[in-house]
């Protein structure tokens, strides 16, 4: 099996020109190809270099060849193995601002809370070296108040660093900017120390006292972005290039310099901002990239600039063919947010690592169904498999309710129409019994007999004694009966 995956990752892409010596060297050109031939022919996969004490997975995070770093721990690399200072892979992906490879470290259980000979975790180092984009990755998984040897959480380092823009990002994330190190000393007089923090402005205010205006506050938290908005190009790159805010920071909106630069239309701040490494694939929280801020709001020449350095420019809804080679160049790149500058692959060499990951998700998704099938011969129920028993079962059993309901249907709309016949019947019956007493009736009524009979008792009858008159309440009785009998 482990050669068939081995050779998921090599298609039939030109051979790089450079051999190397080691896998080290070849971990750092992202030469996926010669890793796996040099971990095939025998180098161990957690070799530790002369120079730096690095494996090749802690070289690979350093580096950000998210590539390798893929391959070396679907194989097994050892993500707890530490340098001479007691750094992870998970560590110098923090120092380097490796995002990417952070990611894919902490999905394959890389522990964020390891520490180093400092008790530093690897959102301590993100803060100090100002990479607010990484240390948002490791606050999803980590704590944000989470503390040294010395007692320093990450919110006094990005304070004694100067690092602002990790500092509001801390701060969002519940941060308490009031907890003192084992000397006492606040985040703030750590930045105050470093000259990070100035007591007053030009007017006699101190950020406390900015802190009633809430525009001033917002310019105070995000100087940069305010400068991007402004399109002042000289308070913009001294900030950034002084290390307070990173090229990629975000405001509490989600959206970077690029976004705010490109909503003003200001295209010498977006040039410079794109020449510096800015990523111009980024959303803000709406899910919008600077192309779509500029495009909102009609800067034309901005969309211009943006669009053939926005990752999804050619994209399409198509799916993806393994023989159309085109389907693989208008994908996002490799890299990392926050660091970009030591690994650069060329267009040929982005779209073969896109072609090689392609192939291993179709190689995995082979094995993965052969798998299943051993595990079902084997008698064994997946997940999957249980829940669709479930829910047939539940199904069944709905139907035999609903086919009981429609018998039961039928059998009462069966005795409703029996009880319809036989109504029917007794009002028949019932009319034909009242119309030949009607007629009687009328026919006695009009009979001379009866008027005879009634003449002759009234005029006979004996009305001095109590004989003669109930033998009178016996006749009218009978006439009465005659002529109504019912």
């Amino acid at each position: 099996t482990q050669g068939v995956l081995l050779s998921a990752w090599s298609t039939e892409t030109a051979p790089k020109k450079q051999n190397y010596t080691s896998v080290h060297e070849a971990v750092k050109a992202g030469d996926v190809e010669q890793l796996a031939s040099m971990i095939k022919s025998g180098a161990s996969i957690n070799e530790v270099d002369e120079v730096h004490r690095f494996t090749p997975l802690q070289c690979a995070a350093h580096s950000g060849s998210l590539e390798c770093l893929h391959w070396l721990l679907w194989h097994g690399a050892d993500t707890t193995q530490v340098t001479v200072r007691g750094w992870t892979a998970a560590h110098l992906a923090a120092i380097r601002g490796q995002d990417a490879c952070m990611q894919a470290l902490l999905l394959n259980g890389a522990d964020a809370a390891a520490r180093d000979d400092r008790g530093c975790t690897a959102a301590h180092l993100a803060a100090a070296h100002g990479h607010s984009y990484t240390l948002q990755t490791l606050l999803r998984t980590g704590d944000v108040n989470v503390s040294d040897r010395n007692d320093w959480k990450p919110v006094h380092y990005a304070a004694f660093h100067g690092r602002l823009g990790c500092l509001q990002l801390l701060v969002r994330w519940g941060a308490c900017v009031d907890d003192v190190d084992n000397n006492g000393n606040l985040p703030a007089h750590l930045a105050a120390v470093e000259g990070h923090l100035h007591s007053r402005n030009d007017h006699g205010e101190t950020p406390r006292d900015l802190g009633d205006h809430p525009e001033a506050q917002e310019v105070l938290a995000f100087p940069a972005h305010d400068a991007a908005f402004k399109g002042d190009l000289s308070v913009l790159r001294g900030l950034v290039r002084s290390g307070v805010i990173n090229v990629n920071d975000r405001d509490d909106k989600g959206s970077t310099l690029l976004h705010k630069a490109a909503e003003q239309g200001h295209i010498h701040c977006l040039q410079w901002l794109i020449e510096m490494g800015a990523d111009c694939d980024i959303t803000n929280d709406a899910g919008e990239t600077p192309k779509d801020v500029a495009k909102r709001f009609v800067h034309l020449a901005a969309v211009a600039l943006l669009t053939p350095r926005t990752g999804d420019s050619n994209c399409s809804d198509e799916e993806l063919d393994a023989n159309n080679v085109k389907g693989f160049e208008t994908h996002g790149v490799e890299g990392s947010t926050d660091s970009k500058e030591d690994l650069t692959l060329d267009k040929t060499e982005k779209k073969n690592a896109r072609i090689r990951a392609y192939h291993k998700i179709k190689e995995l998704e082979r094995l993965l169904e052969i798998a299943y099938s051993n595990y079902r011969q084997l008698g064994g129920i997946t997940e999957e498999e249980r829940k669709m028993k479930k829910e047939s079962k539940a199904e069944k059993e709905l139907e035999a309710q609903l086919e009981y309901e429609r018998l039961r249907r039928e059998k009462l709309e069966s005795q409703l129409d029996d009880y319809r016949a036989e109504i029917s019947q007794l009002r028949e019956c019932r009319q034909k019994t009242r119309t030949p007493s009607a007629t009687s009736a009328v026919s006695a009524a009009n009979s001379p007999a009866p008027a005879a009979l009634f003449k002759y008792v009234s005029a006979s009858q004996p009305h001095d004694s109590q004989a003669g008159k109930h033998f009178v309440f016996l006749i009218r009785q009978a006439f009465f009966w005659l002529i109504f009998p019912f």
